[in-house]
């Protein structure tokens, strides 16, 4: 699920989102993993987090009944108007890809095509609906046929939207744009092409079938390989990882929020709509190491001795537990010592 809320991303940075992105991962993600990529981003584009934080929920039509009435201001005096973020970040992150083939064109359409996509209830012009639920609002949206990767949409309300994201969501741009970043995520950094062509077929072949997807990722072979590059923990990899393979039970609230904020992975707040990076380099900063050291000191200072670090280590990694990192544990001044070690050794925080 972390990788698809994080492809999807929203910001809880944005105070407007702060009380919506949590709910965002599990009333638009969590539901639909188990069905197809189209019905998966519709959930995500019409959830009230993703409108809010790309700003669609204000976004106006020019030619739509609120703007003529309006004469181009709001009553509060600001301007209103076209947006064009969740449109563009749809065409290159959600689907497409940067080099996916659309135009400023193409963004500019969507967009129009995508007014009238807000939230119920509030004020303002077609205020109507359940409060923070997902509302189509007519007066918002822009009337007229439009013309998106040269194909044509009649005018259809809420419908052309619709279909302009079926349509997208079975692009072989998202296929190839999709399966990239599954097989950088799961299996390398630089993600070996005939990987990413075997992921993209399967996106294809089943019209986005995401159990389909996710069952060809696991049949990949390069993963399994005893001489496989190993991807670098992210901090949450790691502090989860941690917890998990000492059986400590995570903090409650900000017990668990402390260490991802002190390594730079505060939950729910990436930095862009591009989510988190998914690279070693992105996270492996001389900065970003001592951070790690001083939470695992402080971690394996609370466990003290209760759990043998020896004995951790191989119930933990098994035989990818180096012979050298055995030794040092072996070698460690004290129980606390040796733990911190094993949280920190080359083969902990690699997956």
């Amino acid at each position: 699920m972390h990788f698809w809320s994080n492809h999807f991303a929203v910001s809880a940075d944005k105070p407007i989102c702060l009380g919506t992105a949590g709910a965002f991962e599990n009333e638009a993600i969590r539901p639909n993993l188990d069905g197809r990529f189209a019905e998966l981003l519709r959930a995500v584009e019409q959830h009230p987090a993703m409108l809010t934080y790309l700003d669609n929920a204000q976004s106006v039509g020019p030619g739509s009944r609120a703007a003529q009435r309006a004469r181009g201001r709001a009553r509060d005096g600001r301007r209103i108007g076209l947006n064009e973020n969740l449109a563009r970040e749809i065409l290159e992150l959600h689907t497409l890809g940067v080099d996916g083939g659309y135009t400023q064109a193409d963004v500019t359409s969507f967009a129009q095509v995508l007014t009238g996509w807000s939230i119920g209830g509030g004020r303002g012009p077609g205020a109507a609906g359940r409060a923070g639920a997902f509302q189509f609002r007519d007066e918002l949206h822009e009337p007229g046929t439009r013309s998106i990767l040269g194909r044509r949409y009649a005018e259809a309300g809420l419908a052309q939207g619709e279909a302009v994201l079926r349509d997208l969501a079975r692009h072989p741009s998202t296929a190839r744009h999709v399966a990239t970043k599954l097989v950088r995520h799961f299996v390398a950094d630089e993600p070996p092409p005939r990987d990413i062509e075997r992921i993209a077929r399967a996106f294809r072949d089943s019209d986005g079938h995401l159990p389909t997807v996710h069952a060809a990722l696991v049949r990949l072979e390069a993963p399994w390989a005893p001489d496989a590059p190993r991807k670098s923990t992210t901090p949450q990899d790691f502090v989860f990882a941690a917890l998990r393979g000492l059986a400590l039970e995570p903090p409650d609230g900000r017990g668990l929020v402390a260490p991802l904020e002190l390594l730079g992975q505060r939950p729910w707040s990436p930095g862009s709509p591009a989510g988190w990076p998914d690279r070693a380099v992105d996270w492996d900063g001389a900065d970003a190491l001592m951070k790690r050291i001083e939470w695992a000191v402080a971690l394996a200072d609370r466990v003290g001795d209760a759990h043998p670090a020896l004995a951790a280590g191989e119930a933990m990694l098994g035989p990818a537990l180096r012979a050298a990192t055995r030794r040092s544990l072996q070698r460690a001044a004290s129980g606390s010592q040796a733990l911190a070690l094993l949280l920190m050794s080359p083969e902990f925080q690699r997956r």
